[in-house]
């Protein structure tokens, strides 16, 4: 299975090691990994937040995976003879997450740390404004919608 085809919107929970796995390659001096967890407060409510609850488009996973395509391109850098690839794998969770769930892993690796990082933090920002995920955020005074 491909990247791409291994990047999901899934109620599953999520396994950043196996991610991180999948983009290995002798190439590649650098494998960035982010998660995004869920946090106890939103500097945009009231009040704590005690978990949130994803919801997303049924085509959430192909818009996901059209961002991870666009994401695995060979790089020139000055320093090599020839363009290098950049691997890049992606999952978004859905359903009810509590705090400390990982919500979402994008996993890269390039030949050199500034593709790597400029590529892992280009596709977490294609995510947020291009998949159709939702977010209802839940606390003390309630639960409301972010976002949208």
């Amino acid at each position: 299975m491909n990247l791409v085809e291994l990047s999901v919107v899934t109620e599953a929970p999520l396994d950043a090691g196996a991610l991180e796995a999948a983009v290995a390659a002798p190439d590649a001096g650098a494998t960035v990994v982010f998660q995004g967890v869920v946090r106890d407060h939103d500097p945009e409510a009231e009040g704590t937040v005690t978990g949130l609850e994803y919801s997303a488009h049924p085509d959430a996973t192909g818009y996901l995976r059209d961002v991870v395509a666009e994401a695995n391109v060979a790089v020139h850098n000055a320093l090599d003879v020839e363009p290098l690839p950049v691997r890049v794998v992606a999952a978004h969770r859905i359903g009810s997450l509590a705090i400390g769930d990982t919500a979402l892993v994008v996993a890269v690796s390039a030949a050199h740390r500034q593709e790597a990082f400029s590529v892992c933090s280009d596709v977490v920002e294609k995510i947020k404004a291009r998949v159709p995920i939702w977010k209802r955020q839940f606390g003390a005074e309630g639960s409301h919608w972010v976002g949208i």
